[in-house]
């Protein structure tokens, strides 16, 4: 298992790759495709759309834990990403607005068989105009819900990040804090290591005074009793 800084980065950003590869070629798929077909299409790239926009998301979490050394570089991939997603929802916001225009005026052109004086041409008419009004403000709702998403998900990934960097910032303040006692501890140790030695030095100052007096006293007795 990878455990480098930038592993779980460069893991999103392969995914996100995947995900902008699948919806490219939705986009640039047949466009001979009837209605309905171009219709699950795009729903589809607008779940893949946001699959993708959590992978920036989290790709933007990540580099918060990459060295500054290596950092910028991995800055220009997340803006290259970001720059990619923007441009792929244009696309699709593009695409969903054609295809509502396009069932709109579809719905609008006379049938054949009809005349502009049959009621019911006229009513089948509306309706289809009616349908297609209501595919359009779908179409907008979605993209308004998905926009809404993006923001929701930023502001989670904001919060995630000034939680993050209170963790780090604790982090650093008990590492500082432990270097502190550690300093401590080494100096209390040094003084303790002092005061036994000059014990040690005391004993053998006071053994050997104790033995002089000795030999004196003997020598003293000595001389007496001689």
């Amino acid at each position: 298992m990878d455990t480098s800084p930038t592993a779980l980065f460069d893991s999103y950003e392969q995914d996100f790759k995947q995900f902008t590869d699948t919806i490219r070629e939705k986009l640039e798929g047949d466009e001979n495709q009837d209605g309905e077909q171009r219709k699950a299409s795009l729903r589809r790239v607008e779940m893949e759309l946001d699959e993708a926009d959590e992978m920036v998301s989290q790709m933007d979490i990540e580099i918060q834990g990459i060295p500054q050394s290596i950092r910028p570089q991995y800055h220009n991939r997340l803006k290259a990403a970001k720059a990619d997603l923007s441009r792929y929802k244009k696309t699709f916001k593009d695409l969903s607005a054609q295809l509502a225009r396009s069932s709109l005026l579809a719905s609008s052109t006379p049938r054949p068989g009809y005349s502009s004086d049959d009621p019911y041409g006229a009513s089948s008419d509306r309706s289809r105009l009616l349908a297609g009004t209501t595919l359009l403000e779908d179409g907008t709702k979605r993209l308004q819900d998905s926009h809404r998403l993006a923001l929701e998900t930023e502001e989670q990934g904001a919060d995630i990040l000034s939680n993050l960097r209170l963790q780090r910032e604790q982090i650093e303040n008990s590492r500082n804090t432990l270097e502190i006692a550690n300093n401590a501890i080494v100096r209390a140790s040094n003084t303790l290591t002092s005061m036994i030695r000059r014990m040690y030095q005391q004993r053998f100052v006071t053994g050997a005074i104790i033995a002089i007096l000795i030999f004196l006293i003997i020598i003293v007795v000595w001389s007496k009793l001689s």
